[in-house]
């Protein structure tokens, strides 16, 4: 590419790529809220209590602080 007089060529920046890790984990909702799947959930699970299995099923939202720097490495390409 060109720059518009046509002298020297205009060197495009680099794109943000995707963080494919951070793509399969985490899930940009339409009000911009973070869900993840919680932790402690993949195995080990017979000496964990009933109640706690229980409150660990299903996904839940980010804390704030973090959701910033997940949008960041997911450049806009959320499931």
């Amino acid at each position: 590419m060109t720059d518009p007089v046509g002298l020297e060529p205009v060197i495009d920046m680099p794109k943000q790529k995707t963080h494919k890790g951070v793509k399969k984990r985490f899930r940009v909702t339409g009000t911009g809220k973070v869900l993840h799947r919680q932790a402690g959930t993949s195995h080990l699970a017979a000496r964990k209590t009933h109640k706690r299995k229980r409150n660990l099923r299903g996904t839940t939202t980010l804390a704030d602080q973090f959701t910033s720097q997940i949008k960041n490495v997911l450049a806009g390409d959320s499931y």
